[in-house]
This record gives C-alpha cells, sequence and structure tokens, in this order.
C-alpha cells in the first residue's frame, strides 16, 4: 500500500509537470484540476453599474481602453471590485446572471492590475513566464470575500469549469491586442446571450484577428488554438464549423488552419 501511494504521488507529480510543460503563457490554455466555487448564501446579483459608467466612460466602441483615465478613476473602480466582493454568486441566481458576474470580475480585474502598474506597455510584463508559478495571470491579487484568487484561478477554474460556453473566449480580455474588444458595456444577465452573440459577431468578422481569405488556408486568431476543445461544443464540431456559425466570410469545413501571432501590446488607446 505504501509503494502504491508513493506511485500515486510521483503521477500526480509528473501528470502536472506534463500539463505545465504543454502550457502556453498568459491567457493560454491551461488545464486546471480543481473547480472553484466562491459563493453566498444570499446575496442579491451585483449591481454592475459602476462598471458599466467606467466601461462606457474610459472604452471606445473599438474596444481600446484609456487607462490614464482608469487610473485617475480607480477609486471608482475599486468601489464595484468592493461590491463583487460583497456579493459572490448565489444559488438563486440564474446562469447568466452568475456568468455575467465573472466576466465582469475577470475584465474589471484585469483592469485593475494594469493601473496599478501603470504605464506600461504589456501585461505580460507585469509577472514572470513561468505558468501557474509566477505569470501575472498567475498571481494571487483578487480579494473576493476574504478569498485571495487569481486571473486564472477565475478564468479556468470557476467560468471554464462552470459554463460550457465558448462564447467567452470572444468576452474575456486580458488587456492585449489580440485579445477581443473589451466592451464598453457590462454584461448583464438579462442581455448576456445577445451581448455574448455580438462580442462572437464581432470577434470572428474582426480581419486584424482574423484573417477568413483565402477560404481554404485562413489564418485565423491563436485563441482558437490555446482552446481548441472548448470550440468543439455548443453544437460545433470543429473549429471551422464554429467560425463558420459567425463569419460573414465563410471558411471551408476542412480549411488547413494556420494562426495569427499573438500580440501582447497593450489595448490601449492612443
Amino acid at each position: 500500500m505504501k509503494n502504491f501511494s508513493r506511485l500515486a504521488s510521483r503521477l500526480a507529480v509528473f501528470s502536472l509537470l506534463a500539463a505545465t510543460s504543454a502550457c502556453q503563457s498568459g491567457c493560454a490554455y491551461v488545464r486546471y484540476f480543481t473547480p472553484l466555487n466562491p459563493s453566498s448564501k444570499n446575496a442579491a446579483p451585483a449591481d454592475h453599474a459602476v462598471w458599466d459608467g467606467l466601461l462606457k466612460k474610459y472604452v471606445d466602441a473599438q474596444g481600446m481602453v484609456n487607462y490614464q483615465g482608469f487610473r485617475q478613476d480607480s477609486t471608482t473602480l475599486n468601489t464595484y471590485l468592493k461590491t463583487l466582493s460583497d456579493h459572490l454568486p448565489a444559488d438563486k441566481w440564474t446562469p447568466d446572471e452568475r456568468l455575467a458576474y465573472w466576466l465582469n470580475a475577470y475584465n474589471a480585474f484585469t483592469i485593475q492590475r494594469v493601473i496599478r502598474a501603470y504605464p506600461v506597455k504589456s501585461i505580460k510584463d507585469l509577472g514572470g513566464d513561468k505558468t501557474l508559478v509566477n505569470t501575472v495571470w498567475d498571481q494571487k491579487f483578487i480579494n473576493l470575500d476574504g478569498d485571495k484568487l487569481t486571473l486564472n484561478d477565475i478564468e479556468q477554474r470557476i467560468i471554464r469549469k462552470k459554463f460550457d460556453d465558448n462564447r467567452i473566449h470572444f468576452a474575456l480580455v486580458c488587456a492585449a491586442m489580440s485579445c477581443p474588444r473589451l466592451r464598453n458595456e457590462a454584461y448583464v444577465g438579462s442581455r448576456l446571450n445577445a451581448q455574448l452573440e455580438d462580442q462572437a459577431n464581432g470577434f470572428v468578422n474582426n480581419p486584424q484577428k482574423n484573417q477568413l481569405t483565402p477560404p481554404d488556408q485562413p489564418k485565423v486568431s491563436a485563441i482558437f488554438n490555446f482552446y481548441p476543445g472548448d470550440f468543439k461544443k455548443n453544437g460545433s464540431t470543429s473549429v471551422q464549423e464554429l467560425i463558420n456559425r459567425y463569419a460573414t466570410q465563410k471558411i471551408k469545413p476542412d480549411a488547413q488552419l494556420g494562426f495569427l501571432e499573438y500580440n501582447w501590446a497593450l489595448n490601449e488607446q492612443k
């Protein structure tokens, strides 16, 4: 039994190391083994009005961000983040209310992390290069009702584990030029499906994110390469099928996909 336990421990360590070595850095695919479920018993759905106002004020229609403005308005941003901490999702919330909460939380805490170090050329400059160890996405700076979380915790261990919707990858914004546009309104449960559909349409048809011609050899966002399994959900059997669900310029169902280099420069208004 002792030898079996020792073998099991070694296999667990080996699996973690293998998964880590296979990971991309930053927003790339990270397979976390244990889901998280920060929650409350009876909290009312969080009010995202303050975040909505900040987004309308400091994010333009293309999703470019006025980080200097956010920095000057950091007290207001921190007030909203305190609201999130005081209103963790409860079982009585609808699934869309819970997902809207976590999408807003990821994007808002990303803004907070950037403006704490601003000016900066890239969010990747705010941490090391060892995935699961010291990247900016692995830093425990997020305070939610006393729990210290990371951006990877929110994305990988909460959103991707609990919400079977590949459109999340068109809504999570990690402050880089190749990310989807930061929506200049807050996500809200009552309109979440329409908001996510709009994000998907905008991302897939943006020629700076996806070059869909020639249709047999398009070059698409590296996001589709970071999370290949996720895009074979929600009724899609392939990345190509998912792209064609939204694309005005269709690609061939068996198209050979090339992936654009990810631009990690800050998504900042100039």
